[in-house]
């Protein structure tokens, strides 16, 4: 009989794109494939995920990973967005619509939420969850209980978007710390438990019991013997493999569209400040706090290289490869005020002399924010490290003006593929996987401060 690698396959399930991967034992990708679908809408003509297709879409990676004559899996686990809640009933069988988290909130449900549990900046301090409607997924539980109370009592289990992929392999339904400590509502970071809200109202009878991060189950879907984890948020499986390779303090900063920055080190209690400057905490795989601020960095960065490219008849497309020019960016830093934070979509793109000139003022406007959201978390820890992950590591004039703003740190661009899927699979390592964990799953470029924006 042929001999077959131990292997771990992770679904990892984006807003734009949904994967699987397939690692080995040394946690090399050794195949992978992903596909993109179409939006639906719900009842209120609101975009959201096609539920039907994705449910379909999981089962039919499985029928192709089990194709592969090569590989034996041994384990399968997940990751997906966050802020996502799939309610089933007795029989697994959604009953309602995946709802999206950008939905709106209804204003005077929300308003009678806030003033029924203390207020928003006191019930938000409990829950580290800046006000952000829909995108706090208890509240869509509270929403569809006080607007939809029979299809509310239908309601078995309210499983997030993670447990519920889970749950269609494993036949288990679960709750997970990472998707819970993950701007709900439903966690009191003081109490570190449900807040009380979630007891009264109920929801804490339509949650399944917490499960822990590396525990597995046997399959119910076919297949061979493998086991199934339970699945965890995208951004706290993305800051997995950094806590597992690295034990002195750093902080993360994950870029994209949104950039993230997340500190596992700060203890730190959320002030009301820090929250109004959308600072919040996550729950980390482990259970304990990560500190982490927002920035809406990657559209406001799209858009400056569009303004550019136009301006100056330009492809775009050259911008993704231009050099750091230290003079230019020398005499830009100068021009600006110590300490402010100015767009760069109110300059007039005509003082420029050269798109390259325009290009280094954009990211000098974005890195100058940056360090403002990224002190709401670093200030008051013990951190000697940054790394930068995601898109805005593989710019050069970003990464040496980041490492310009932060002389204190040493600044690195961290590189691994499919960072959200290799944390999901690390996750569940002892399960599955007898070889130790390997030291050399992330690759580090050091970036120096030459000189220092203020």
């Amino acid at each position: 009989m042929k001999y077959k690698k131990p292997a771990i396959a992770v679904i990892d399930v984006g807003k734009t794109n949904k994967k699987i991967v397939l690692f080995d034992q040394h946690y090399n990708i050794v195949c992978e494939r992903s596909a993109r679908f179409l939006e639906t809408a719900d009842e209120d003509g609101d975009p959201c995920e096609n539920l039907e297709a994705l449910r379909l879409s999981v089962f039919d990676s499985l029928r192709w990973l089990f194709t592969k004559p090569d590989f034996d899996v041994k384990a399968i686990n997940f990751s997906a967005y966050g802020a996502s809640f799939v309610n089933i009933d007795e029989d697994g069988n959604p009953v309602t619509p995946l709802y999206n988290y950008l939905k709106p909130y209804p204003e005077e449900l929300k308003n009678r939420f806030y003033n029924d549990y203390g207020g928003q900046e006191a019930f938000s301090l409990q829950t580290a969850s800046p006000v952000l409607g829909s995108l706090n997924s208890g509240m869509q539980l509270y929403r569809l209980k006080h607007e939809k109370p029979e299809v509310f009592k239908q309601v078995k289990y309210s499983l997030h978007l993670p447990q519920y992929l889970s749950y269609l392999i494993s036949g288990k339904p679960c709750s997970d710390i990472t998707s819970i400590g993950c701007h709900t509502n439903l966690w009191d970071f003081q109490k570190n438990d449900y807040h009380q809200w979630v007891h009264k109202e109920g929801i804490d009878q339509k949650l399944a019991p917490i499960s822990s991060y590396d525990e597995t189950t046997k399959a119910v879907f076919p297949g061979n013997n493998y086991l199934v984890g339970i699945g965890l948020h995208d951004s706290s499986a993305a800051l997995i493999p950094y806590m597992v390779n690295f034990h002195e303090p750093f902080i993360l900063l994950s870029t994209g569209t949104w950039c993230i920055t997340l500190n596992p080190f700060n203890n730190t209690q959320l002030s009301i400040d820090e929250l109004k400057q959308d600072c919040l905490c996550y729950l980390h795989y482990q259970g304990q706090p990560v500190k982490a601020s927002r920035l809406f960095s990657g559209p406001e960065y799209e858009e400056g290289v569009d303004r550019i490219a136009q301006h100056f008849n330009h492809d775009h497309i050259r911008y993704r490869t231009i050099e750091f020019n230290p003079e230019m960016t020398s005499v830009l830093t100068k021009d600006n005020q110590p300490g402010t934070t100015a767009s760069f979509a109110k300059r007039d793109i005509s003082l420029f002399v050269s798109g390259e000139e325009a290009y280094h003022q954009l990211v000098v406007d974005i890195i100058r924010q940056q360090v403002q959201s990224t002190n709401l978390v670093l200030n008051g820890s013990p951190v000697k490290r940054l790394f930068v992950d995601g898109g805005f590591s593989r710019n050069a004039v970003y990464m040496n003006l980041l490492a310009m703003a932060f002389p204190q740190l040493e600044v690195y661009a961290a590189s691994m593929a499919q960072a959200t899927a290799l944390g999901a699979a690390l996750s569940i390592h002892k399960s599955w996987n007898k070889k130790r964990l390997p030291n050399t799953l992330i690759k580090l470029q050091y970036y120096a401060a030459t000189q220092t924006v203020v």
